[in-house]
């Protein structure tokens, strides 16, 4: 069979799968054990067994329940309103101050939940009442919670960049570290965007009194709410730039200092810290079913010749390699608007990567962008899964308005991908002081 077809038959099947409402881990191995007794025969079901448990059964898939169990236990223990609440006081009278309040806690709460879920439902939870009341309209109220909710995905902890980086074969450490500066690139730019558009038309953020703190008041609120935090984020990140930690030493640190800090806070109760281990148990059981199929999928497409096909077609091309990184994003963005992000993951990466090495592209700085790309999708409508958070926690608003909120800040995020592609070292630039 040409290798275009064996191509379409897993795509179409996979489309077809998930569009039934198959949960995708299950369809992904449904459509995997389909393949294999097409093209390899019941002998490919032992071949099949053993891809699944090499797959797993990895070091480098380790840091990713402990990641999981890092956000479970931010979110059960509920520390974010003491945090905002400082950060608020150091904002002063800047335009569209509570929107940049979003900005800057959701950039802090990224490096601490690793969930772009959570920390879009945090955000939303704690500013948007205030936010109502003062006046806000709605694009400056929600814009700003969904373009920083989705940070998380990108600022380590993240899971689903592990996730990503296993099934792209890309190193774990260099793509966690490589987040951090285009996380806070998009930080800024969003806090960026809202100081301009309150200077152009303030009725989007009118300003009010606030009560004014003392300088020691911010200093001693700093220390007891937020430096509990930073060190968190010191044991995950700073351990691994520094070079003392490997990823999964700097996860076990993280979990054990994100204990630490709700004892600090008093927070531990055995409710939460169950709750928290359950939600892991749940969260860990489905991304490592998820990498199995993935993995799994990716084997098939190169022993049925669909990979080398593909590669042979784009090495043909007569465009330049930017040109088909440009496509390949395209097609990402374009499936983010109906697919879920660790659908459209699985369904790529394995016909991507081989093509990225092919070209040259350095791998770190591929799976970055696409970290960006697919955070975009959490942002786009129809089916951006950011858009229905918000709308959970504002059930007022009617999802148009969410969706047009949401509309400058994804342009955001593309004017981002745009400076990476223009200048990777923005991505390579951390990840060469780890080797």
């Amino acid at each position: 069979m040409e290798w275009w077809a064996v191509l379409s038959f897993f795509i179409l099947g996979l489309l077809i799968v998930l569009a039934s409402g198959f949960p995708i881990a299950f369809g992904f191995l449904l459509i995997n054990l389909a393949g294999i007794l097409i093209f390899m025969g019941p002998m490919g079901l032992q071949q099949m067994t053993l891809q699944i448990f090499s797959s797993l059964s990895t070091f480098t898939l380790t840091p990713i329940p402990l990641f999981i169990f890092m956000g479970e236990l931010m979110f059960h223990s509920g520390i974010a309103n003491n945090t905002i609440d400082v950060v608020d006081k150091w904002l002063g009278r800047l335009p569209g101050r509570l929107s940049l309040l979003a900005a800057g806690t959701g950039v802090i709460f990224a490096a601490l939940s690793g969930s772009t879920l959570a920390n879009t439902a945090m955000l939303g939870t704690v500013l948007l009442p205030e936010m109502r009341r003062r006046g806000y309209k709605t694009s400056m109220a929600v814009g700003p919670i969904i373009g920083v909710g989705g940070l998380a995905m990108l600022i380590p902890p993240s899971s689903l960049a592990v996730v990503l980086a296993s099934i792209g074969h890309i190193s774990v450490s260099k793509i966690l570290v490589g987040g951090v500066i285009p996380g806070l690139l998009l930080g800024f730019l969003i806090a960026a965007y809202v100081i301009v558009r309150c200077l152009i038309d303030p009725s989007l953020a009118p300003r009010y009194e606030v009560a004014r703190a003392s300088f020691r008041e911010k200093i001693t609120g700093t220390i007891k709410y937020v430096l509990p935090l930073g060190f968190i984020i010191f044991m995950v990140l700073g351990l691994m730039l520094l070079g003392i930690a490997t990823p999964t030493e700097a996860a076990s640190s993280g979990a054990l200092a994100t204990i630490a800090v709700t004892i600090f806070y008093r927070r531990l109760t055995w409710k939460m810290l169950k709750g928290s281990i359950m939600g892991t148990l749940d969260i860990s059981i489905m991304v490592f079913m998820i990498i199995a199929a993935s993995n799994t999928f990716s084997s098939l497409l190169a022993f049925t010749g669909a990979t080398h096909g593909l590669l042979s077609v784009v090495e043909n091309l007569d465009v330049p390699p930017l040109v088909i990184l440009i496509g390949m994003q395209f097609i990402v963005f374009v499936m983010g608007t109906f697919m879920e992000t660790i659908s459209i993951m699985m369904i790529c990466m394995p016909m991507f990567m081989p093509i990225v090495k092919m070209l040259g592209f350095d791998p770190v700085w591929f799976g970055v962008l696409m970290l960006i790309n697919f955070e975009t999708g959490f942002i786009t409508p129809p089916f951006g899964m950011l858009l229905f958070v918000t709308k959970g926690v504002a059930p007022e608003l009617s999802i148009k308005e969410i969706c047009y909120a949401a509309a400058p800040f994804i342009l955001i995020e593309i004017f981002a991908m745009a400076v990476i592609i223009a200048w990777p070292q923005v991505v390579l630039w951390l990840p060469g002081l780890v080797d």
